[in-house]
Parts: structure tokens; C-alpha cells; sequence
């Protein structure tokens, strides 16, 4: 088996292949198996057959080519061809924090949208203008699995429980770097300038509900350590600007 570190199996063959997950538990030396809700998308959707490949990732940083070799009794086991550590994985961890929003639909695209932009953890957020007392963090967790797959990464994003502001700036510190977007934030830092820290390895985004975060909100996040920044003049909705903070320091 070949073990590359920190490389891209996309190759011009390799780019046509589908991607499966299974958690870290099916995976041997030599060989992987797949069952459960992927055993039945392998099996129901995808129809594989013996002799099929595919890359299979263990969504801890990992990806496996692989060639299926048995299907049966709700299992199918594939012979491992080849190991690609941190696949398709930016160096920088991006945590986003976030407002939930009146409409689920909404949130279900943000979390779609910042998994394919690479970013690591969301962290649903219950603050003074959100109207939810509640999160759907499994149907979440599910789409943020779906998008792992369609945009080729190898690393599944953790999606929190619902966490109260006060919550998250208690935890804060363990961040290397902690931005907060605002629509009225009239200074305007330079974000190269601000991840142009050294050994700089992880970084949380704070980006309010719909209305925005209140100004004591405001107040305590900066007091906490967080930078204020704009995202421009025009004022967007909390979904484009969890998308849009999350390009500014993964699409580089």
C-alpha cells in the first residue's frame, strides 16, 4: 500500500471517482469495509460492482483508493490500494459560529456551503435576536457528511450543540485568532495582515443572526479578544456572510 502525506488524489483518472465514507473502526491494514446508510448508497444508488474503484475517506483527514471485493449481508469490503493523508485539507482548523436562523432551509445551505469551503467546526449559536430555541444539529451533522463527500475532502466538520454567545467567548481563548463580523463596523483591518501570524493554526469566525448581533453583544466579543471586521457596505444575509467570511481565509 502506498502512504502519501498531504497530497491530492486528484489526478485526471482519479477526479471521475466516487467518494464513500466509514468511520476509522472499518479500516484495516490491508483492507475497509463499508455498511450501514453508506453500504445501502454503495449497493442502492450507486450500484458498485466487484472490481469497481472508488476513494473511501475516514473523515478524520484520510483518504483511501480503493477496489470493491465482496458485497454481502449488508457489508462491502474494498482492498485498500493506496493512503493520502490530510486530503484535500487546508492547514488552517476554521471554526464558525453563527446565528441560527428563522428558516431551517437557510442554515441547512450555510452548513452545505462552509463544508465545501473546508471549514472544520460550526458552532450554532443562540443569541439575543435568534428566534429558535432549538438546532437540528443531526440533520445538520448528516449534511455536513454529504458535502464532505461531494467536494472530495477528507476531514468531516463537527457540528455543535446549540451554544449560547456567553458560551462560546468563555472557550474563546483556545482559538489562535478570533474574528467577529458586523455590518456596522466602519473599520476595515486588513484580514492578510491579520492571519499573517506566526504558527497561526486556527481561527474563529462569529457571525450574528438575522438583525445582527446587539451592541452589548458587540461590546463583550471585542472585550473578549474578538477583531471587528466589515464585509463590505452592503448589508447581507447571515447565511452569505458565514459563506463569504469563510472564503476570505480558506479560498487562498
Amino acid at each position: 500500500m502506498t502512504l502519501t502525506t498531504h497530497d491530492s488524489l486528484l489526478t485526471a483518472e482519479r477526479s471521475m471517482l466516487d467518494y464513500f465514507y466509514t468511520p476509522l473502526k472499518n479500516i484495516k491494514s490491508n483492507y475497509l469495509i463499508i455498511d450501514g446508510d453508506e453500504f445501502n448508497h454503495l449497493e442502492h444508488v450507486m450500484r458498485k460492482k466487484i472490481g469497481d474503484r472508488f476513494i473511501v475517506v475516514d473523515g478524520l483527514g484520510s483518504a483511501y483508493e480503493v477496489e470493491l471485493i465482496s458485497v454481502e449481508k449488508k457489508i462491502a469490503e474494498a482492498k485498500i490500494l493506496s493512503k493520502h493523508k490530510n486530503h484535500n485539507e487546508s492547514d488552517l482548523n476554521v471554526t464558525v459560529a453563527v446565528g441560527i436562523l428563522k428558516n431551517p432551509a437557510k442554515f441547512d445551505f450555510l452548513v452545505e456551503k462552509v463544508t465545501e469551503l473546508g471549514v472544520r467546526e460550526i458552532i450554532p449559536l443562540h443569541t439575543e435576536r435568534t428566534i429558535p430555541e432549538q438546532a437540528k444539529t443531526e440533520r445538520w451533522q448528516k449534511l455536513a457528511l454529504a458535502g464532505m463527500k461531494q467536494c472530495a475532502r477528507s476531514l468531516l466538520p463537527t457540528v455543535q450543540v446549540l451554544t449560547s454567545l456567553e458560551d462560546l467567548l468563555k472557550i474563546s481563548n483556545k482559538f489562535d485568532l478570533k474574528l467577529v463580523f458586523h455590518k456596522d463596523i466602519e473599520q476595515k483591518p486588513d484580514i492578510n495582515q491579520l492571519i499573517n501570524i506566526p504558527n497561526l493554526k486556527s481561527v474563529v469566525i462569529l457571525i450574528g443572526p438575522e438583525g445582527g448581533f446587539s451592541d452589548s453583544e458587540i461590546e463583550k466579543t471585542i472585550s473578549s479578544g474578538f477583531k471587528p471586521l466589515s464585509l463590505g457596505q452592503r448589508r447581507l444575509r447571515t447565511e452569505t456572510a458565514a459563506i463569504a467570511a469563510s472564503s476570505l481565509l480558506l479560498a487562498r
